[in-house]
Order: structure tokens, then sequence, then C-alpha cells
């Protein structure tokens, strides 16, 4: 199979969809891939390097989209991307459908495949593509939001983790996955108060025992949410529903409640985010205010930390690209039960249910067009 790997185009997106590791498995089962020219320069990987493992370097992005049977990139087909798009043609990535009309009315007119890293499935019905960027980003936002916590920054000039005589900040995460997690260990690591909130009490057991006691964990629900914002200084929205849009968790008029010079973070953004107010940023301009309440909701957080977070998503994605390259797609997707959650769209047809739920769009089974 040809397998292409353009460089990113969203703003500021400095990561690329596989390392020269990578590239050098697929050329050893058989494949040719084709790079686009400096594709990976800004996640540490020269094009000598991707030419050593074996890819061929293009400098030509359309010929790339042309000639590859399969895309593999790391966000979503920008709308000239998807100009590119023929059918028939796979595209591996991350695309987050329900979060985005436009992106996906203009990519079921592609007819081809869509197979989104996002609802890939384990056998334990984890998310393994989505884990490793959750991690990272997890950790960001408690970095971010540390950041933007000073003044210098527009925030209200509180260090996370105080000093001795100073009390620290007080965190709240909403959600307790991975994201959540990870914020929740990055915040206690610095010192801060934190408070985590699920819905899941066996999940919050859990939290309860391996997390340090600078942690306190709370059943999620609006009126604890309303009781503690007023005294948070960091709120990280960290809310997933797999494939479809994030529930609103705080809302327009809670912000009053919160002080000014506050953070929030909302990771969830890329799935419409869990806070009302929150509308996608970039790095570029990662930042607004809203009733006195600094919002931070970059949509690629993981893309400021490409080196990092380039290896991670191809030590996780990679066993399913030559996968689908060795298998052809309908048979990779129909070999695992977990892999076949990751088709979203085919021929115009919409395969993830919470996607059509999300526009009023007719829901195609998996097994109608993998059968």
């Amino acid at each position: 199979m040809i397998v292409g790997v353009p460089k990113e185009i969203k703003t500021n997106e400095n990561r690329i969809a596989m390392t020269p590791g990578g590239v050098e498995l697929l050329v050893a089962n058989g494949h040719k891939v084709i790079v686009e020219d400096n594709g990976g320069i800004n996640s540490g990987f020269t094009n000598e390097m991707y030419i050593s493992a074996g890819a061929t370097i293009e400098p030509d992005v359309d010929k790339i989209w042309a000639d590859a049977e399969m895309i593999v990139k790391v966000k979503e087909p920008q709308p000239v991307e998807i100009a590119r798009t023929r059918e028939g043609q796979i595209v591996f990535t991350y695309f987050h459908f329900a979060a985005d009309e436009s992106l996906t009315l203009g990519f079921l007119d592609t007819k081809a495949w869509a197979v989104a890293y996002e609802t890939v499935e384990d056998k334990n019905k984890k998310l393994p593509l989505l884990e490793p960027m959750s991690e990272v980003a997890g950790r960001m936002a408690t970095q971010e939001g540390a950041k933007f916590l000073e003044h210098t920054s527009g925030g209200r000039g509180v260090l996370l983790g105080g000093v001795p005589g100073v009390r620290p900040a007080t965190v709240l995460v909403l959600g307790g996955g991975t994201v959540g997690t990870h914020a929740t260990k990055i915040a206690a690591g610095f010192g801060a108060n934190v408070t985590i909130m699920d819905l899941d009490l066996n999940r919050l057991r859990y939290l309860d025992d391996i997390l340090p006691k600078n942690v306190t964990t709370i059943y999620s629900s609006p009126a604890n949410i309303r009781k503690l914002l007023p005294e948070v200084d960091l709120v990280v929205g960290a809310v997933l529903l797999p494939g479809a849009k994030a529930p609103k968790l705080i809302t327009r008029e809670m912000l009053s409640m919160m002080k000014p010079g506050s953070v929030i973070v909302d990771v969830a953004v890329d799935q419409g985010g869990c806070v009302e107010t929150c509308k996608p940023t970039t790095h570029e301009n990662p930042t607004f205010v809203v009733d006195g309440v600094v919002h931070y909701c970059v949509a690629n957080m993981p893309g400021a930390v490409p080196y990092t977070s380039t290896k991670a998503l191809t030590n996780a994605t990679l066993p399913y690209v030559i996968k689908l390259a060795n298998m052809g797609v309908k048979a990779a997707l129909n070999s695992d039960d977990g892999f076949a959650p990751g088709l979203n769209m085919v021929d115009g047809k919409v395969t993830c249910e919470a996607v059509a739920e999300a526009f009023g769009l007719e829901y195609t089974p998996l097994d109608q067009v993998l059968s």
C-alpha cells in the first residue's frame, strides 16, 4: 500500500503522524511511505532521517494526496485537505466530527473512509489512540493553567503551589478519566489543593486510593460545582463522551461566581467544550476573557510539545496503521471488534451513532458497510 504522511497545516500544529521508526516498520512490511518535505522538522525529525528509514520525500502535497491509498495525519483535515480527499481513500487521524458540522458534511461528500483515532477501542472499551494525547493534554492543562494564573499573563497572580505561610491555589478538575487524572497529578505535585469530580463512584474510589492527600474526590453534580466555583483559582475541563459532544458543566451564569482573574482550561474544546463560554483558540492566541475569567481553549494542546507528542502518538497508532496497510481497510476493521468503531463514515454514510445524532444525520450500522 502507498501511505502518505503530509505536513500538518492547522495553526501552530507542529506534530507529524509518523516517526522515522514508524516508517521503517511500514517499509519492512513491503509498503511505500511518502512524507511531505520537512513535514517532521518541527517535531525534531529531518528529511534525512526519513530517507534513511526508507521513506520517499515529496515536496508537492497535492501529489501525496493523489498517490496515497491511505493518508495518516494528526489533526482533522482542513478545508483544502478535504478538497484533496478522493472516494475510497483511507484517512486515519483525529476527526472529532461531533464538534464540527462543516467538517462532517464536507468529509461525507468525499465518500472516503474516515477512520478516527478517538473512537478506536481496546478489549476493555478504553480508547488507546486517544490515551497518549490525553496524557499529554492533561499534564499540559495544569502547566498552562499555572502560567495564565500569573498576573503578567492576565491571571489573578496566584502561584499554584503557594509558599510557606501563603496558601496554595485551589484547583477543580472536571472529569476523572485520563486527562483529569494527569492534570490532577501535576497540580497535586505542585502542591495545590485539588478537587476532582466524576460521575463514576468506582472511578472516584480508585482515584481516592492512588492520589495524594491534597486531592479530594467529589461526586459531580451542578450543585457541587456551584458550591466550589467561588473558591477555585483554576478549573480544568476534562470531560469526554467518546465521539460525542461534551456536556456543558459550567454555564455562562456560573462564571459570575468565580473570582476575577481565575482561569479555565477546557481540554474538551475539540469535542465542543464542557464550558458554555468555551470557543476554540490557537497556540498563537490561546486565551480570551469572559466576565473576568481567563479561558484557555487551545484545541491541539499537544502540538506545543511535538517531539514528545509525535513519539507517543506513533507508539499507539503504528500497529493499527500496519494492520490497515497489510490487510486493507475492510479486513482490518473486521478483524478487530475494537478497531471497527474507529470507522466514522464511508461512502457518504455516517457509521458513528454519536456523530449522526449530533447533526440529525442518518446513521448506518457498521455491519452494513463492513459485511
